[in-house]
């Protein structure tokens, strides 16, 4: 199949999250298997890897009414999959890829108007015969709807079947329509303005062939009032055409044998390495070196939706118990506030690094017993998945991918890799952490026997690709 893979971010090229990761392990797993696949991204002035960029389409006109946008496509290679990189100076050329580091762009629905457009019509100026175009997010939301509206006679796009990915449902692109020159000059249907807005998610939803969101667990949550992001009644209407497909993990990054973020190397064969992985932690976090103590490690970003609101009222009380934390992250001022006073209070059992650190966020994952992760809601998550490959056994929320990749103790015990709990509140976490705390201290056989197994836990980008393979299979045929 001919697969065009458009995407805001990329990882290795650009990237602010997970989105990236998927834009680039996807097609990688796509052409290993023998399709024609491209991607389309933005070239930003933070795009790395890009010095040997070759011009393949310069000065080309896109017109939108009376207004013409000249732009250049350049094009790039990355693990043998062929990239399209959108070059619009005036758009992409700036300081970040969405914000300056402090508030979005204002003009962030023209240029992801624009770059979409720029998506269908580059195909067709490359001659690219298109069987599925991969779209993602809202950044990419406006795809399914050009094409229905412009680009359905095009010879070759006239076939072409268009996918959405769901990352972030909570992210949707809302923008008044006379912020966006471009898609106003270009045509858009009145049903699909709102007040004088128009929301690219939802444009995205009521239009794409297929929508995918990253987890099972998640397709159904987009279908509920409480999960939706109140746009429960779009994804309800579209429940035929929805599944949910979990990402995948890149184990070549992280993986405790190999991983060169870590002091030791250790594997489910040879576990020593994790202990000297703790000690490194608790001394690099100015903790009682100790291997007896159970430790609890957490990197995220520091927002409501990471379940601080009720993971901070209890962390006192987790701090009672014979534990030591460690967490790194950054986010939210005032839950970033209330963390740092805690730790400072705590300074022989809680250590917070108000930062973002690769090499500590590795060493967070090996080193820890226990990984924290209460979000209140949860697309796919990452984290989980690594912290399972390390031996380092997540406390979760079941809700979205956390639930569809962790196994709590009490409710399957032959298949447990981690501990679950359900309502979104204080009392119940900590009960959870509770239970995981008692397991640690009085089943240290049994622990071993778990931690093993979650290291045994593995999801392939190979398999997650097969299945997307299927659904491109069924639209195309």
């Amino acid at each position: 199949m001919n697969i065009l893979f458009v995407s805001s971010e990329v990882e290795d090229l650009a990237k602010t999250g997970g989105l990236a990761d998927v834009a680039k392990a996807l097609p990688v797993s796509f052409k290993k298997v023998g399709h024609d696949v491209r991607i389309v991204t933005p070239l930003y002035r933070v795009s790395a890897n890009v010095e040997n960029a070759r011009t393949v389409l310069q000065d080309v006109e896109l017109h939108a009414g009376d207004l013409t946008y000249t732009y250049n496509v350049k094009q790039v290679e990355l693990h043998g999959v062929i990239v399209y990189l959108v070059d619009y100076p005036t758009y992409f050329d700036r300081k970040g890829i969405y914000s300056d580091g402090y508030e979005a762009y204002d003009d962030n629905g023209e240029r992801y108007a624009f770059f979409s457009m720029a998506a269908l019509h580059l195909a067709q100026l490359l001659e690219f015969n298109t069987d599925v175009i991969h779209c993602n997010d809202w950044h990419t939301g406006l795809i399914p709807f050009y094409l229905h509206k412009h680009w359905s006679n095009n010879p070759f796009l006239t076939n072409a079947k268009t996918v959405l990915s769901v990352h972030n449902g909570a992210f949707q692109g809302q923008f008044h329509i006379d912020s966006v020159p471009f898609l106003a000059k270009s045509g858009i249907n009145h049903e699909d303005v709102n007040h004088g807005y128009v929301n690219y998610l939802k444009m995205g939803v009521r239009y794409a062939s297929k929508i995918v969101a990253v987890s099972p667990s998640y397709a159904q949550e987009l279908q509920t009032d409480l999960g939706s992001h109140h746009m429960g009644d779009y994804f309800r209407a579209r429940s035929q055409d929805m599944v949910g497909i979990i990402n995948g993990c890149d184990y070549s990054q992280w993986d405790p044998e190999t991983d060169p973020f870590i002091p030791s190397n250790y594997s489910v064969e040879n576990m020593n390495g994790k202990a000297f992985c703790k000690a490194s932690l608790q001394q690099m976090s100015h903790l009682p070196v100790d291997g007896d103590i159970p430790l609890i490690g957490m990197v995220c970003r520091i927002t409501d939706q990471k379940g601080f609101g009720y993971l901070i009222p209890i962390i006192e009380n987790i701090l009672h118990h014979n534990v030591q934390f460690v967490m790194i992250g950054t986010g939210d001022p005032h839950l970033v506030g209330q963390i740092q006073a805690i730790s400072d209070k705590y300074r022989n059992k809680f250590y917070f690094m108000h930062d973002f650190s690769l090499s500590f966020s590795h060493l967070i994952t090996a080193g820890s017993d226990f990984f924290m992760m209460p979000s209140l809601f949860e697309p796919c998550g990452l984290n989980q998945m690594y912290s399972l490959a390390y031996g380092t056994l997540p406390i979760v929320r079941a809700v979205g991918g956390l639930k569809d990749t962790v196994i709590d103790l009490e409710a399957d015990p032959a298949n447990a890799n981690g501990f679950v709990f359900n309502r979104p509140d204080s009392e119940e976490l900590l009960n959870c952490v509770r239970k995981a705390l008692l397991f640690y201290h009085e089943y240290k056989q049994t622990f071993e026997f778990i931690r093993t197994r979650a290291m045994q836990s593995r999801f392939n980008w190979h398999d997650s690709a097969m299945e997307y393979e299927a659904l491109y299979q069924k639209l195309v045929n």
